[in-house]
């Protein structure tokens, strides 16, 4: 689930954290890192369980109608095409899922159902739906694509729940596109015979980006003095004291992959830093963050520094 982008942006928090810290403590922020990364998963797991919550709030209000003393015909005969969603019913019936739930201590919306409703009467109100509810053929394909397009369209961009997911953990403000994009890409991998572990995703896609996790924040930090004297000597023109600590820490980062991670080619970096500036520092970051690289690249081939292993990593 993580991706390489969304990894340096965690780094860099921790780093941030760090810096700001009156007692800088590396452990400390090593562990933080490490919540951080968990939270992640929790958050997947909460989006997916908002799904499978309004999908039973669904089946709920359905069997309340048939309850009422003067029910209507629609309401004693009703539509049951969303109820009998076949992607739904698997998520709903996925032991593994309600598994990672209950050990993560996940359990928001049954306590508080607010987001589930909100969202299940936009669904029913909407075009979409009743698009889907009147075509008298069904299928599994059918099926998928309408969960996929329903969790697009009306639960990843709702701004109330956007507004609600980063009072309860600040973290999952930058988690939510990687975790949006990671649940549309495992809803499609899901087939009538899927086992319950294709919705349940890996943290990590291996072992080695989990330990590049590990080793970015620990070797940008225990090399910290290093990398400060070679911003502060190829920075001549610059107040040291207004360089955004933003920027220093990219370019700190940056200089670690440089000369610390063989496999990870030189344009890779620079490209990674310069959006990662452009994205969370200010206006014109991006333009000093690529000068300061570009000198110190440079620098590095001349000294013959850059210790790529690889064709093609250094240019």
């Amino acid at each position: 689930m993580l991706n390489r982008r969304h990894i340096r942006i965690k780094v860099m928090q921790a780093l941030y954290a760090l810096s700001q810290s009156e007692q800088p403590d590396l452990l400390k922020e090593e562990k933080f890192l490490n919540a951080s990364t968990a939270q992640m998963y929790d958050l997947y797991l909460v989006l997916i369980d908002l799904v499978v919550e309004i999908h039973a709030h669904a089946k709920d209000m359905m069997e309340r109608s048939q309850l009422k003393m003067l029910a209507t015909e629609s309401e004693k005969n009703p539509n049951l095409k969303f109820i009998n969603n076949e992607v739904l019913v698997k998520l709903s019936e996925n032991e593994l899922l309600q598994k990672e739930l209950k050990k993560a201590k996940l359990n928001n919306w049954r306590l508080d159902n607010e987001y589930v409703v909100l969202i299940y009467n936009e669904l029913m109100k909407s075009d979409f739906y009743d698009a889907y509810m009147s075509d008298t053929e069904s299928d599994f394909k059918k099926d998928r694509d309408f969960v996929i397009d329903f969790f697009s369209e009306f639960v990843a961009p709702n701004d109330k729940l956007y507004d609600y997911l980063e009072d309860y953990r600040i973290t999952w403000v930058d988690d939510l596109p990687v975790v949006n994009t990671t649940i549309v890409k495992r809803l499609g991998k899901i087939k009538p015979n899927s086992p319950e572990s294709t919705i349940i995703p890996k943290l990590y896609k291996d072992e080695e980006d989990r330990q590049y996790t590990k080793d970015l924040l620990l070797r940008t930090a225990r090399n910290n003095e290093e990398y400060e004297a070679e911003i502060l000597g190829n920075t001549p023109n610059w107040d040291q004291d207004r360089i955004a600590t933003l920027d220093k820490i990219l370019i700190k980062m940056a200089l670690c992959e440089f000369l610390r991670f063989p496999s990870i080619p030189i344009k890779v970096t620079i490209n990674e830093y310069l959006e990662l500036s452009k994205e969370y520092s200010t206006p014109k970051s991006s333009i000093f963050v690529n000068g300061v690289l570009d000198r110190l690249v440079k620098k590095y081939k001349k000294e013959s520094r850059l210790n790529k292993a690889g064709r093609g990593l250094i240019e």
